[in-house]
């Protein structure tokens, strides 16, 4: 008994002293780096030191590469027992420079990535003697030249990326050994290069193969069915032609099928459905015909459908999956086809969904008042079709919209009040409809309305204080209407708009003043100009564009975002507005048009136009502006359309002041005298027929569709992108144009 309770009394006096030591033997004899820090061994550090001396950093991201301690060195692994480097990663660092070849005799490399760089050498042959990597991935860089044919040495490659570099392949066809050197090849990204020709027979056969990414490319011939298993195929982008194949060995494994903006034809197979484990498919952009089969019905696991840009017709489908009820789908996108008859009211039945695209079809009938059940809904798109009836009050259901667009149809009835629900909605776009009433005043709850457009209806009143609480305001159209009364004070008070259209309605009075230097882009010049040639520069602006993104987040989520492409300027056309032009107006530095025209405006034209730096468009024609002409226009360079035609202007105009570049812009004014040559001037040319010849110019020429016509029929781009992630992400984004 004495000795037992002696031993225990040891026991615990040993414990209750050296048990923190005893752990900490055991971690240290587990974890041999703990021991001694691990050496770079000194040929490896020679090699890294040379590659450093032929990249350039503008951040000391390589500043930890002194010493031997592997550890400390950024991007670096070493083997414990060696000291050789089995990983390089130094992604994301803006480095630059050339690849230099002494990363090839680091021969115990197994992963080598550089992407999302500056780089802009070539790949180095020698690296096809590093027979140990698995990794490689020179994405994202400005790598050019070829794929060198040493790489098929690397027989145990599982990831080859080199997507991103643009110039890579020469627009020559894909190396004939890309699907054959390796065959624990899992993972191959070529997108977004320069190759040509068609794919190599080999691809179609490697079994190892999970992830084939060969996007935005000029690949053509046509394409066969794929023999392994892939979980993620991407041949977007390229001229593929022929029809679309059943991809029989991929049914229980693809997940994700982009075959966007190709060459093929024909009809959909239904045989693409049978694909259970497809999460997401886009087959926009081709030339895909025809009715869609009733046996088309995509699995539950369907989270994103894009077959947009086609020239599919007949009725919509009534049934896109397998049980309506439980389908996982989150996107819906048949925009741009010839799709007609009724919008179907099973599609009303997914109640996952939360972008809904039908634009630019031949839809007829009314909106269901059942969508009001998709309470998950985010972008609603209807425009351009031929829908009648009203908006449905039941849409106040969705009430986590964010974009509404159901412009150019023949919708009717009044905007209901009701519609404040949807407090979250930024986008609002019921232009070129039937709708008559006013702006209801509940309109004031929707503060996060950042786009606007009512124009081309029968709306009128007033302008009510409603629209003052949209702070967020960037696009505000209310043209071709009935609108009257006063301008409010408040109307140039919003400090992120970019366009104001009120032309073609009967508002009358002054033109508010004082207010103008409130918003960043009509004053801000330096941040709006994005080129020099005026030329491109009108190609890109020739509309209103809204490009809206979804990014599908998971089963059960997307995010949403957009693009506002549209020239920053103020339409108060065809009006009845009185009094002189406010002098701030024309202090407006980053305006790219200011149309006043058809008015009742009176006074000079101040001497400040000269300081409209951006300005592209002017029309002040058909008042009744009078005086001297003071204003010199010849540093506005990007000025090409200018009319002051039909006022009572006077004096005489010097070529200095740069006027003689726009010939035709003073007709209608016989008291105004234009220089010609030193110091002698004539009248303004008088045409056969008097008119407008800046508004004929616009409905011909190239600023038309851009300029003051935003009031027509205005498009907009929904863009559902397919960004292809490899497995180890759950997060894809999809895009299509709508």
């Amino acid at each position: 008994m004495e000795a037992k309770k002696g031993f225990n009394c040891s026991f615990y006096h040993f414990s209750g002293n050296y048990l923190p030591f005893l752990l900490s033997m055991l971690l240290i004899l587990g974890n041999p780096s703990v021991v001694s820090a691990v050496n770079v061994h000194p040929q490896d550090r020679a090699s890294l030191i040379e590659f450093k001396s032929k990249i350039i950093e503008p951040d000391p991201g390589l500043g930890s590469w002194v010493g031997f301690n592997c550890s400390n060195w950024t991007g670096i692994t070493c083997e414990n027992r060696t000291g050789r480097v089995v990983s390089m990663n130094l992604s994301y660092m803006n480095l630059s420079g050339t690849i230099s070849p002494s990363l090839c005799n680091l021969f115990s490399l197994q992963t080598l990535v550089l992407s999302n760089n500056n780089f802009n050498s070539v790949i180095p042959p020698c690296l096809g003697s590093v027979l140990g990597l698995r990794v490689l991935d020179f994405s994202h860089n400005s790598i050019g030249g070829l794929v060198p044919d040493t790489l098929r040495r690397l027989k145990h490659l599982r990831e080859l990326t080199l997507n991103g570099n643009n110039y890579l392949g020469g627009k020559l066809s894909l190396p004939m050994w890309v699907g054959n050197f390796s065959r624990f090849l899992e993972r191959l990204d070529l997108g977004s290069n320069s190759f040509g020709g068609e794919i190599p027979e080999s691809l179609f056969r490697l079994e190892s193969l999970k992830y084939l990414d060969i996007s935005d490319n000029s690949l053509s011939g046509k394409l066969d069915g794929f023999h392994q298993s892939l979980e993620v195929l991407n041949l977007a982008s390229n001229h593929i032609s022929g029809t679309l194949p059943c991809f029989n060995a991929c049914v229980q494994s693809l997940s994700i099928l982009n075959l966007a903006n190709n060459s093929f034809v024909g009809r959909i197979p239904s045989c693409i459905s049978s694909l259970r484990a497809l999460k997401q498919l886009n087959l926009s952009n081709n030339g895909l015909q025809y009715g869609l089969s009733p046996m088309l019905v995509f699995s539950d696991k369907l989270l994103a459908l894009d077959l947009s840009y086609n020239q599919l017709s007949g009725p919509l489908p009534s049934k896109i999956a397998e049980t309506t009820d439980k389908s996982g789908l989150l996107v819906l996108d048949l925009s741009h086809n010839q799709f007609s008859g009724d919008i179907p009211l099973k599609i009303t039945e997914l109640k996952s969904l939360q972008a809904l695209l039908l634009s630019h079809n031949s839809l007829i009938g009314q909106i269901p008042g059942s969508i009001g059940n998709l309470t998950y809904l985010q972008v609603i798109d209807l425009s351009y079709n031929a829908l009648s009836g009203s908006i449905p009050l039941n849409i106040v259901g969705c009430f986590q919209l964010l974009a509404l667009i159901i412009s150019n149809n023949g919708l009717s009835g009044e905007i209901q009040p009701e519609l404040d629900a949807l407090n979250s909605l930024k986008i609002l776009d019921i232009s070129n409809n039937e709708i008559s009433g006013q702006i209801p005043q509940t309109l004031a709850g929707c503060r996060s309305l950042e786009v606007v457009d009512f124009s081309s209806n029968s709306l009128s009143g007033p302008l009510n204080d409603a629209m003052n609480k949209w702070l967020n305001l960037k696009f505000l159209s209310l043209a071709q209407n009935k609108f009257e009364g006063p301008l409010p004070s408040w109307l140039f008070t919003f400090p992120f708009i970019k366009t104001i259209d009120l032309s073609g309605n009967k508002f009358s009075g002054f033109i508010p003043d004082g207010t103008f230097n409130v918003s960043k882009s009509f004053n801000n010049a330096a941040a709006i100009t994005g080129t020099n040639n005026i030329e491109a520069n009108l190609a890109s602006v020739k509309s209103k564009t809204i490009q809206i993104s979804v990014m599908v987040m998971d089963r059960n989520e997307l995010s949403f975002a957009y693009g506002l492409l549209s020239p920053v300027g103020i339409d108060l056309s065809d009006n009845q507005l009185n009094g002189e032009i406010p002098d701030n107006l024309f202090t407006l530095h980053a305006l790219d048009y200011l149309n006043l025209s058809y008015n009742l405006l009176e006074g000079q034209i101040p001497v400040d136009l000269e300081k409209m730096w951006n300005l592209r468009a002017l029309d002040l024609s058909h008042n009744y502006l009078s005086g001297p002409l003071l204003a010199n226009i010849s540093t506005l360079q990007d000025l090409i359309t200018l009319n002051f035609s039909y006022n009572s202007l006077s004096g005489f105009v010097s070529r200095k002041q740069g006027y003689w570049r726009f010939p035709e812009a003073f007709t209608g004014n016989p008291a105004l005298c234009i220089e010609v040559s030193a110091g002698k001037c004539q009248p303004p040319r008088i045409p056969a027929i008097p008119g407008n010849k800046f508004r004929d110019d616009l409905e011909e020429g190239p600023i038309s569709v851009w300029i003051f016509c935003v009031t027509g029929a205005v498009t907009f781009y929904a863009t559902l992108i397919a960004l292809f992630c490899w497995p180890r992400s759950r997060n894809y984004i999809l895009r299509s144009k709508i």
